[in-house]
């Protein structure tokens, strides 16, 4: 089985005749120091994330799209900068045409944008009940949540949709100093975030989108057309609209467990002024749960079978895709448990 690579040290990437060659630079007083070469083995590696530096050439980038291997890059802030992705052999003319159609039709843009956002208001929801159940006293938030979400039905504009999304999501990130014990969250706070959970949830976020983008790049979709998020130059957008459904069952699960279970403590983060930031040692333990949730299998009822956190992304695009072609209308995942 294919698998995620992680390369957080910067170096240089290279091919070397039919693998990958990683030999990391450290950088010691002004003066380069390379340290002992790591082999990658091409036929395991399904996607490799890079948070420090990579030195390469074209001819890497000709293997990597020869083998169908996108790699994704972050800047020293742990913000996503973007994306080498192989030619996208699966688009077609058609699909293309129907995707730019359904975006240039705003009631079909706003159902879809209405529905995204009523898939992750359910999911938010379905957390906070999770940690009601708990012990947490949240019934207040939960029933402002619902509120607003019922209110969804009657928006006319994304932009409507987008002001509800706002106003649900504040109520729910307010809840996260009552779900989290030994940390607070405060306000949410980006680029820079100024706590741990707040770098937790863009770090988490982050990783979300390059997920689902490379789940978009296995159908026929094309990721720069989206519905919910305005499509931009040089920007993925597509996988920040279906990401909004699974960072609540995703991402927030993960900075729950790995802060209430003390997996994460405040040696794995580096403050600086006003700026918090994950160490190496951090990186290392959140990637692995991610990855863990990732792997994690449930029962999925339409299927009547066990599937993955990492397959049922991938299951959501063919959904939006079957409505975008006029085959099946699109209904948001929702938790179940």
């Amino acid at each position: 089985m294919k698998r995620t690579f992680y390369l957080f040290s910067s170096g240089r990437l290279e091919r070397k005749d039919n693998t990958l060659k990683f030999t990391p630079i450290k950088d010691d007083e002004g003066e380069e120091q390379e340290l002992p070469p790591r082999y990658l083995p091409v036929e395991d590696i399904a996607e490799i994330y890079a948070f420090g530096s990579l030195r390469t050439n074209s001819s890497l980038f000709n293997f990597l799209g020869q083998k169908d291997i996108p790699v994704h890059y972050y800047d020293y802030y742990e913000n996503y900068t973007g994306s080498f992705m192989p030619r996208d052999g699966l688009l077609a003319g058609r699909v293309l045409l129907a995707q730019a159609k359904t975006y240039e039709n705003k009631k079909r843009r706003t159902e879809l944008a209405r529905k995204f956002i009523q898939g992750a208001a359910w999911n938010m929801v379905q957390n906070l009940n999770y940690y009601n159940r708990r012990g947490k006293e949240l019934t207040d938030p939960v029933t402002q949540m619902k509120q607003l979400a019922g209110t969804l039905e009657q928006t006319k504009s994304v932009e409507e949709v987008m002001g509800i999304e706002g106003n649900i999501r504040k109520i729910y990130y307010a809840c996260f100093d009552t779900i989290i014990d030994d940390f607070s969250m405060g306000e949410r706070t980006k680029q820079p975030p100024q706590n741990e959970v707040n770098a937790l949830i863009s770090f988490g976020n982050m990783m979300c989108y390059s997920e689902t983008l490379r789940a978009i790049h296995q159908t026929q979709l094309n990721p720069t057309i989206s519905f919910l998020h305005t499509p931009g130059e040089r920007r993925y957008s597509l996988s920040l609209d279906i990401s909004e459904i699974f960072k609540p069952i995703l991402v927030d699960r993960v900075i729950f467990k790995t802060l209430n279970k003390r997996i994460l403590s405040e040696q794995c983060f580096d403050k600086q002024l006003n700026r918090c930031l994950l160490n190496d040692k951090g990186k290392k333990l959140f990637v692995k749960a991610m990855e863990d949730r990732y792997d994690e299998t449930f029962r999925h009822r339409s299927l009547g079978r066990n599937v993955s956190y990492r397959h049922l992304i991938k299951l959501e695009c063919y959904k939006l895709l079957k409505d975008i072609m006029g085959l099946e209308e699109y209904k948001p995942f929702k938790m179940y448990w």
